[in-house]
């Protein structure tokens, strides 16, 4: 496969992880309301507010993602990536406001205690969801391997959660079979409305690293650094700045060079560790500038890389 045709199949991956969580959170929806309404559970209820949620936020993504590979154009010459984290930090206030609404769901149903009705239909819903939700999950994970999109590892997080949560749902399906616990179905629902607000912190933090172009990793910084000094003939670097935007990634670096050297052979080495950074990080896009050794510049502390080392 060439290199173009990976391109090609990546927007495609994405816009197919979005409409199979579409799908798939709309099957969920239908089946467990249904089952909410055979049961009257509380615990059931909250997937059901959840799933309505996930519905809501792949909807958010799938425009999101449409967006996001959108090419540049004249008004937006970085692109659109960022429309990704901002489909991210909309899922986190979505997920939010669900696990306050399922903790004041819970509260009244501490207080006024009910018996669930019809527990084999839920037990049977919930075998369902949890089926559908580690298939979709599954392929979303080989997306987000295959493409890094913000958006659909956010969505994948979502999903990765219900599994637990319908998982705990069948738990107090069961044991109000054989208790007469009546506790214990809100209880349930409590603890996963605390483990779903957990969860959003994740979400938002990554979207929020996103918007406000946090740098790469510090091993891949690391790896960027040693790509560069590779090279014999450059002297140092410093400024090495990274970011993220949706699909895309910008890495941007001074080369420091001998002074004597020609604009034409300061060039071809840049192409050089260009070429070099580019193997290893593929879909970034990639600027330097050459800098003379001899001349002294004003480096933020942040920015200093490795300056100089001896000249060979």
């Amino acid at each position: 496969m060439t290199f173009t045709q990976l391109e090609l199949d990546k927007p495609q991956l994405m816009r197919a992880a979005t409409y199979a969580s579409v799908c798939v959170a709309t099957i969920l929806i239908a089946f467990k309301f249904y089952a909410w309404l055979s049961t009257d559970s509380v615990s059931l209820l909250s997937t059901l507010i959840d799933s309505v949620l996930d519905a809501g936020a792949s909807m958010v993504n799938l425009v999101a993602v449409h967006f996001a590979l959108q090419p540049p154009d004249k008004e937006h010459r970085f692109g659109h990536g960022k429309a990704e984290p901002l489909a991210g930090l909309m899922q986190s206030g979505f997920i939010f406001a669900s696990a306050l609404f399922l903790i004041f769901q819970t509260g009244k149903r501490f207080l006024h205690p009910q018996s669930i009705e019809n527990s084999d239909m839920g037990v049977i819903v919930m075998i369902v969801s949890i089926v559908l939700t580690i298939a979709l999950v599954v392929f979303q994970k080989y997306v987000v391997r295959k493409t890094k999109s913000v958006a659909v590892s956010a969505d994948s997080l979502h999903y990765t959660t219900d599994i637990l949560v319908n998982s705990g749902v069948i738990v107090a399906l069961v044991v109000a079979v054989y208790t007469d616990w009546l506790w214990f179905d809100p209880l349930v629902a409590c603890v996963i409305a605390i483990y779903i607000l957990y969860s959003v912190r994740e979400i938002a933090s990554d979207a929020m690293d996103l918007l406000m172009d946090r740098e790469f990793p510090r091993e891949d910084r690391i790896a960027i650094r040693d790509i560069v000094k590779q090279n014999p003939k450059v002297m140092g670097l410093h400024d090495l700045r990274t970011r993220s935007s949706g699909p895309h990634s910008f890495i941007q670096l001074h080369l420091v060079l001998n002074a004597n050297m020609t604009l034409r052979e300061s060039h071809n080495i840049s192409d050089e560790v260009e070429l070099k950074v580019a193997e290893a990080f593929p879909d970034a896009e990639i600027l330097i500038h050459q800098d003379p050794h001899d001349v002294d510049e004003d480096i933020p502390e942040f920015a200093i890389e490795d300056i100089h080392r001896p000249a060979r």
